[in-house]
């Protein structure tokens, strides 16, 4: 089996610089690449992401499948795609609140690798928007923004024993990190539902987060897109598990 024209053009075009693993596994090289630079992409139907948002959703998935290897050499991809350097990090970044940074520091290094490599001065521009007082109040309004009027007193619910996470919830994972700037909330929610689904296990966060998409315009169609995309690189175990969400979402929603 020969590697498709479609597939050699991808390669040439995304990862100029690499054989990846022609030469020592060509048999192997024919199959991936065929498939994920060739017939995914190309598949009618499943195919409505472009180039920089079908890298955004594979940087996040190889961060939450915990994939360093393959996210280092993804990154050139990415930035040839028109993922910007700024929304490399804001991606990297907001792993942290659903992977921890024990998990993500690995990739933080390797992303401004590859940064510096290609000129990029760091740090970058700050991205923040929020204070150390009005975090918890901004991350309330993008759980409103996102989930709907019934996230208004979240940070404040549940057992006395247990509040504080969803007020750590509200103040770290939504204000201090979706109120950035660099990402729209709709490329946020994405990315999170790519970070869920990739690690795998959280279903009913995953179901939550697929709803939160839906209702945010990232309809069941796109996350279909988005599964087929990232499942070269996750397998079909965990994208079968998140079109099961995506459905369990798109079902309640309707």
């Amino acid at each position: 089996m020969d590697i498709t024209p479609a597939a050699e053009e991808y390669h040439r075009h995304f990862f100029p610089n690499t054989e990846l693993l022609r030469e020592d596994d060509p048999d192997l090289a024919q199959i991936i690449e065929n498939f994920a630079f060739d017939e995914v992409p190309n598949e009618p139907g499943v195919n409505d992401l472009d180039d920089r948002a079908r890298y955004m959703a594979i940087l996040a998935t190889l961060l939450g499948a915990q994939c360093l290897t393959e996210f280092r050499g993804i990154v050139p991809a990415a930035l040839t795609a028109g993922v910007t350097p700024v929304e490399a990090k804001e991606i990297t970044y907001q792993a942290v609140a659903y992977l921890g940074i024990a998990r993500v520091y690995p990739f933080l290094a390797a992303l401004n690798d590859v940064l510096r490599e290609r000129g990029v001065k760091l740090p970058l521009e700050s991205q923040s928007t929020t204070t150390v007082e009005d975090r918890r109040e901004k991350g309330t309004q993008a759980q409103v923004d996102i989930f709907g009027d019934g996230m208004k007193d979240f940070y404040r619910s549940g057992p006395e024993e247990k509040r504080h996470i969803n007020r750590w919830l509200a103040a770290n994972c939504f204000g201090d990190y979706y109120t950035r700037t660099g990402l729209d909330l709709k490329q946020r929610e994405m990315i999170t539902f790519c970070f869920i689904a990739a690690q795998g296990g959280c279903e009913p966060q995953l179901t939550a987060h697929a709803a939160a998409n839906i209702r945010l315009g990232n309809d069941r169609a796109f996350l279909i897109s988005v599964v087929s995309q990232c499942l070269p690189y996750i397998g079909y175990p965990r994208s079968l598990n998140a079109l099961r969400c995506v459905d369990d979402a798109a079902q309640s929603a309707a």
